[in-house]
């Protein structure tokens, strides 16, 4: 082909040419106005983020933030030991404690004896019992290993540990 056929050609289409190459046109100033408009919402952004940040790059301020968010690490990792610590001292923290009080003679007026169950959360602990007379008073303490024990108990001992291991399972 030699170049009149091409002038031919593009005489005999000119109407459908200028016709694709407005739509093409007016196409590509759809897409203009688009990215231009998404680039002014992003400027706002970035200028709303960068408020009150003189001299400031996104870098720096990035770099700052993660160090805070080690610090922050750190602490909670701190805070979390601390806590584990606390859990082993609580268990054997007295935690329930039963008492009753009981006239042990006759001849004494008031509930001036007790028994009192002091145990921690594995169920260890000790009963105190104080027997109180109008001459004397005698204090006795029998040792509890898992919510038994290897003495004797009376009634209100047995009585205390029990109010005692009732609060242990709540």
């Amino acid at each position: 082909m030699d170049l009149s056929q091409y002038t031919l050609f593009i005489t005999a289409n000119l109407p459908y040419i200028l016709a694709v190459l407005t739509i093409l046109i007016f196409i590509a100033l759809i897409i203009f106005i688009s990215v231009s408009i998404k680039m002014s919402r992003l400027n706002k952004r970035y200028r709303k983020m960068m408020t009150g940040m003189e001299n400031a790059n996104i870098e720096s301020l990035l770099l700052g933030h993660i160090e805070e968010v080690r610090q922050a690490v750190i602490k909670v990792n701190n805070l979390d030991e601390k806590c584990r610590r606390l859990d082993v001292v609580t268990t054997t923290a007295i935690q329930n404690l039963g008492i009753v009080r009981f006239n042990a003679f006759e001849d004494t007026g008031s509930d001036l004896s007790f028994a009192l169950a002091l145990l921690d959360q594995n169920k260890n602990g000790v009963v105190l019992s104080s027997i109180y007379g109008r001459n004397e008073s005698r204090v006795y303490a029998k040792p509890i290993l898992d919510g038994q024990s290897t003495y004797h108990l009376t009634a209100e001992e047995k009585a205390a540990l029990n109010k005692s291991l009732e609060k242990n399972h709540k």
